[in-house]
């Protein structure tokens, strides 16, 4: 389509960005290589450890997670040929998709990151829909590293009601205004999800429902901030049409979105530690390029006011009294074995773990409660 960009390499952003940037110089770097700095990284490595230091090398210094988790109902049958025919949520003694993703993203980027400080959201439930999203934690601040997000994320999931439909615009939204906040530090926000954007029976070859509009003008808006979109599919899929959305993107002030299918990587008969190192590069490998875009358009450090522009994130899903003393784990029996940290499952489910499902730490103690 004419006038249109994708996240490919050979788009004319990263052309653009690798034309100036041998007469940029920065503050403080005097004497600085630009030219061999603020480039795409290689596919060459053999653990996440090489993938951090490729991203220090091809100019990446500093950066800030975001997190948005999909919290739709299709969620519940996505998984059929990828996770067992199990719930995408579903939560065990071994991570499932999406804690996957965070972990792999959040240990890849944690050096990159001051303060490691993870605002994390979700969206897609019964109480977001496609209009808002929700903290992680009550009183809305933060998660501490990757190791909190996970912890609390396996703390929400038995007080959830999948949803929908699909839109990632509040998400993407709600990074803008941490952005703006932030005094235009770089960000990256990394999405999580096991499908497309919703698109009703009833939209017509050639347009696009509501939920796509408002999620492509929310990616076309975001390219006015020092803000990367990292899609990560997780689920069965299919993915075609998100490849083919991506196109329908309109020109952006630099190439801000990147897809990638996290199943098609996982799935390969390779040794684990070399998924998790191709599945980095494939999300991280155009990093430092945006990064570098956000420099040379002069949007990052910038000002953008700190007045919000939607409303504040809902708190996250409240445990009712049916289901806050459900084991975490099958989500059916009564919590009645309690942890040394504190944590409690029902008897059947504890009896065989050997890590704690909520903060993973090593069961020393089982405490029948009744």
């Amino acid at each position: 389509m004419p006038g249109l960009i994708s996240h490919h390499p050979s788009s004319s952003s990263s052309s653009s960005s690798s034309n100036s940037s041998r007469t940029h110089t920065s503050g403080g770097k005097g004497g600085r290589n630009f030219e061999r700095r603020y480039s795409k990284i290689a596919d060459n490595f053999e653990c996440l450890e090489q993938v951090t230091e490729a991203l220090a090398q091809a100019g990446l210094e500093s950066s800030n997670l975001i997190v948005g988790i999909d919290f739709t109902k299709s969620n519940e049958w996505s998984g059929k040929h990828s996770f067992n025919n199990q719930s995408l949520h579903h939560i065990s003694s071994s991570y499932n998709p999406y804690e996957q993703a965070i972990s792999i993203v959040g240990r890849t980027l944690s050096p990159f990151d001051e303060d490691d400080l993870i605002p994390c959201f979700g969206f897609g439930d019964a109480t977001t829909h496609d209009q808002n999203v929700f903290d992680f934690n009550p009183d809305l601040r933060p998660c501490h590293g990757f190791s909190e997000a996970l912890s609390r994320y396996r703390e929400i999931i038995p007080h959830l009601q999948l949803s929908g439909p699909t839109s990632f615009a509040p998400i993407i939204e709600k990074a803008m205004d941490i952005v703006a906040h932030s005094g235009g530090q770089y960000h990256i926000l990394l999405i999580i999800a096991d499908g497309q954007v919703t698109r009703s029976i009833n939209t017509r070859n050639g347009q696009l429902s509501s939920q796509e509009q408002k999620t492509i003008d929310a990616i076309v808006k975001a390219s006015e901030f020092p803000l990367s979109i990292i899609l990560v599919g997780v689920g069965d899929g299919p993915w075609g049409m998100m490849k083919e959305f991506d196109d329908n993107i309109p020109n952006r002030l630099f190439d801000n979105f990147q897809f990638v299918n996290f199943t098609e990587i996982m799935v390969k008969k390779i040794p684990q530690n070399r998924k998790e190192t191709e599945f980095a590069l494939a999300a991280l490998m155009e990093i430092p390029l945006q990064y570098k875009a956000t420099i040379e358009l002069g949007i990052l450090g910038r000002n953008f006011g700190t007045k919000s522009q939607k409303s504040a994130a809902l708190p996250p899903p409240n445990a009712s009294q049916d289901n806050c003393h459900v084991c975490p784990v099958c989500l059916i029996e009564p919590k009645n074995m309690a942890f040394g940290c504190g944590h409690q499952t029902c008897f059947d489910c504890g009896k065989a773990l050997k890590s704690c499902p909520i903060c993973r730490s090593s069961i020393q103690t089982r405490i029948k409660l009744y």
